[in-house]
């Protein structure tokens, strides 16, 4: 049986709401644990917006963040296409910022940290990425927000 995790990861208007919450510029709501990206299809041209949840803020413009679906995930893939975004995150809103995917070594050493600071949270996210794709956390692609760039 699916974990409730991710049952919920794979529930559109669930993991959608957080959106209307940060454009109604209540995104300190959630601190800087989540945030609001937005960013422009890569086919389309038009804007996107996803709500992501942070893996690392190592400064005040520096935010880390995590593909959970690997390379597939549409967030991932338009932001190797085009790295210009916009971030809204606690007080902040729809601040200017460049992606850059992360080196799987520089991976390696997020996910350690992580590991150490967020034990629990680290297991049960690894069962979650598991189950959702058969793959393990090790695997998963992170994504480097440098914000007002």
């Amino acid at each position: 049986m699916a974990d409730l995790g991710v049952k919920l990861l794979r529930t559109r208007w669930f993991v959608r709401a957080p959106i209307w919450a940060f454009r109604a510029r209540l995104g300190f709501l959630f601190g800087g644990r989540l945030l609001l990206l937005e960013h422009i299809g890569r086919t389309s041209g038009k804007a996107r917006y996803v709500a992501l949840e942070t893996v690392d803020r190592p400064g005040t413009d520096t935010v880390i963040i995590a593909s959970g679906f690997g390379e597939t995930s549409q967030w991932y893939r338009n932001l190797l296409a085009g790295p210009h975004c916009r971030v809204s995150i606690g007080t902040r809103y729809r601040v200017t910022a460049v992606a850059r995917p992360l080196e799987p070594q520089e991976t390696a050493v997020v996910l350690a940290d992580y590991r150490i600071r967020h034990p629990k949270a680290y297991r049960k996210l690894s069962g979650i990425i598991e189950q959702a794709t058969g793959r393990g956390i090790d695997t998963v692609p992170m994504v480097e927000l440098a914000l007002g760039s």
